[in-house]
């Protein structure tokens, strides 16, 4: 019999579970028509199961648990508006500002739609879990267990230093210098807001 208190866990992680599998079948199938197109394949899927367990483990590593996120008032539309935000932000510079002109291709950052819902959601999972969702879970258990939380505080404000610097800098932008303070300073602040809503 299934605790009522993982119900929210089960449901997530098999949406999360049934995106991924969809993404690799969609693109498997396209690929035959569109060559260029970035494939997940089954490999992806073995390295995102690591986020089934994590999700029973957010309460006892002190982290909201995801009945308690659905709770916040405007939780999932204050995100969706902050993501939109960001979206649009990129769509002024990348494409009103250095390309105005027509695509005569697609460009190597975008893919087909609506098989991009599907890559891009995927991806993000991806980046959410080893980013931000593994190092922060396992630090913050490894407190809890040892220093009975102690150390919580000083924890959350390095890891989150920590987790909005590494994907900004490990993708580092290239191209006019306005642009690469642009892209470095969106991509902080964008990891920043995501574990900031990953662990308030």
């Amino acid at each position: 019999m299934v605790h009522k208190k993982y119900i929210s866990e089960i449901v997530v992680g098999g949406i999360f579970l049934s995106l991924i599998i969809t993404t690799i079948i969609y693109g498997n199938a396209l690929v035959i028509s569109n060559p260029s197109i970035r494939l997940w394949n089954w490999n992806n899927l073995m390295l995102i199961l690591p986020l089934i367990p994590l999700l029973f483990l957010q309460e006892k590593a002190s982290l909201p648990s995801i009945d308690t996120i659905n709770k916040k008032k405007n939780g999932w539309m204050s995100t969706l508006g902050v993501g939109m935000i960001f979206g649009v932000l990129d769509l002024v510079v990348v494409k009103i500002i250095m390309h105005p002109e027509p695509y005569t291709q697609m460009p190597p950052f975008l893919q087909p739609f609506p098989y991009s819902i599907f890559l891009y959601s995927s991806g993000a999972l991806d980046v959410e879990l080893y980013y931000r969702m593994i190092p922060t879970t396992i630090f913050l258990l490894i407190n809890q267990f040892y220093f009975k939380g102690k150390y919580r505080n000083g924890l959350i404000v390095a890891l989150a230093i920590i987790t909005s610097l590494i994907e900004p800098i490990q993708q580092f932008p290239s191209g006019a210098l306005w642009f690469v303070i642009y892209a470095t300073i969106s991509g902080i602040a964008m990891n920043a807001w995501q574990f900031n809503n990953m662990v308030l």
